[in-house]
């Protein structure tokens, strides 16, 4: 097959060094094979032009088109961040419904379609990201598009019940099968969509009862996403000397660095520090919780409750147990530089992350990357990542159970160098091995059909 690979994701950046999972992933694997990246551009214009336009080259092409204000309020915060993330994270109860939101989801997704319909070749291969874009593939199919069409969820895929609230369930089995290949992140996602088409007539399961084939001969497959783990560990190697973290002797440092969203489990996250608090032995290291997490979306009204119930949970740990030396929680609000970023990996005592729910959660990779073998630190992980599926022997954690994760906590601090470097050494095997080539090399392998 001698087409390009054409990627399709909401983000593109626009920077030579991009931020961010998703995007910096999809950066790296089309600077190793080539191609087109298409995405909106990133400002509402009044009249979007009809056709996409590019805006750079060099080891790949990188192409945007527009979308109006009021499509920015629909199809982006709207359909895709106030329906389709809640109802995909387990957070029905934050679903907001309204028909325009549906309405200029799909207009974005058609003009996007009409578009696509006209710059795809038969010998393309289209990989569309996320759930900016669910219909596309079957929008482009209703277009003559006959070329491979792969799909990959970035978040979790919702269970059967919480996909009742979607006035468009019938239709979201539709888009899926509608796909070549429809690639998730893990085993357990694959699980969530085989039950959302156990009654469905088009699909085909074993005797064993897994999927096999939808209407369109393709099935769910598990696509577990990487990072660039060499890049990162010389990274952090790099910059470890760089940090100045302001200390005291023999403290220890507890970092957590997530978008600010309620499925991070933030406000769980800082109870369950505090619990270890309230526990901790006099013989136990003084430790330092810091929380970078950069606010998004601040524009939905669940982005900024969120904030404000983070803000004043931090307020109210630090009033009990600060001292005049020591301040158990420092909570950054804005972004920090990549380079800086991993240093502070690399010194880290422990990481904390304690999602709600979680597509993969490359921070827990990232962190395993960083670390120096001879000395390594603790990852403390909820078994609502992703990453728990391949991540087993970091120290897993329900998020809910605040006793339970200050206990993790005053494991971790406490754990012996021996057990530390024994888990680290399995950690770090995995995230070398399923790393960001992988992951590409092996979706790319299903979508060209030759796996």
């Amino acid at each position: 097959m001698s087409g390009r690979l054409i990627v399709v994701s909401n983000r593109i950046p626009t920077e030579a060094q991009p931020s961010g999972g998703l995007v910096v992933a999809l950066h790296d694997c089309l600077t190793t094979e080539g191609g087109v990246w298409i995405g909106t551009s990133g400002t509402p214009v009044e009249k979007p032009e009809p056709k996409l336009r590019e805006i750079a080259r060099g080891d790949y092409t990188r192409m945007v088109f527009d979308i109006s204000p009021s499509e920015q309020e629909g199809y982006y915060l709207g359909y895709a961040n106030s329906v389709l993330w809640p109802l995909f994270h387990r957070r029905a109860d934050l679903v907001h419904l309204r028909p325009d939101y549906a309405d200029n989801y799909l207009a974005v997704n058609a003009r996007l379609a009409d578009m696509l319909a006209e710059f795809a070749g038969p010998d393309d291969l289209l990989w569309i990201h996320d759930y900016h874009f669910l219909p596309l593939a079957k929008l482009l199919r209703d277009r003559g598009v006959s070329c491979r069409i792969g799909f990959f969820l970035h978040i979790p895929f919702p269970v059967v019940a919480d996909i009742l609230a979607l006035p468009q369930a019938n239709d979201l089995k539709d888009w899926v099968a509608a796909y070549d290949v429809f690639g998730v992140q893990t085993k357990g996602d694959v699980g969530r969509v085989m039950a959302h088409y156990r009654d469905d007539p088009h699909a085909i399961f074993d005797t064993q009862g897994h999927m096999v084939a939808l209407n369109n001969g393709a099935a769910p497959r598990h696509f577990p996403i990487g990072i660039d783990a060499r890049e990162f560990a010389s990274l952090a190697q790099t910059h470890e000397a760089d940090i100045s973290l302001a200390l005291t002797l023999g403290q220890k440092l507890v970092l957590g660095v997530d978008r600010l969203d309620y499925s991070k489990g933030l406000v769980h996250r800082f109870e369950g520090f505090a619990a270890y608090l309230d526990a901790r032995k006099p013989d136990t290291p003084k430790a330092t919780l810091l929380q970078i997490a950069p606010p998004s979306r601040e524009d939905v009204d669940a982005y900024r409750d969120i904030r404000t119930e983070l803000e004043q949970t931090a307020g109210t740990i630090n009033g009990a147990h600060s001292e005049l030396d020591w301040t158990p929680i420092r909570y950054i609000r804005r972004a920090v530089d990549r380079d800086m970023l991993a240093g502070v990996y690399r010194r880290a005592d422990v990481a904390m992350v304690t999602p709600l729910a979680d597509g993969m959660n490359l921070v827990a990779k990232e962190f395993v990357a960083a670390q120096n073998p001879e000395n390594p630190g603790v990852l403390i992980l909820s078994h609502f990542a992703g990453a728990a599926e391949q991540l087993t022997d970091a120290l897993m954690v329900n998020p809910y159970d605040t006793a339970e994760v200050g206990a993790a906590v005053e494991q971790a601090l406490t754990m012996p160098r021996s057990e530390r470097q024994d888990r680290h050494a399995a950690l770090f095997d995995n995230v070398m091995r399923e790393d960001i080539s992988w992951w590409t090399q092996s979706y790319l392998s299903a979508l060209r059909g030759t796996s």
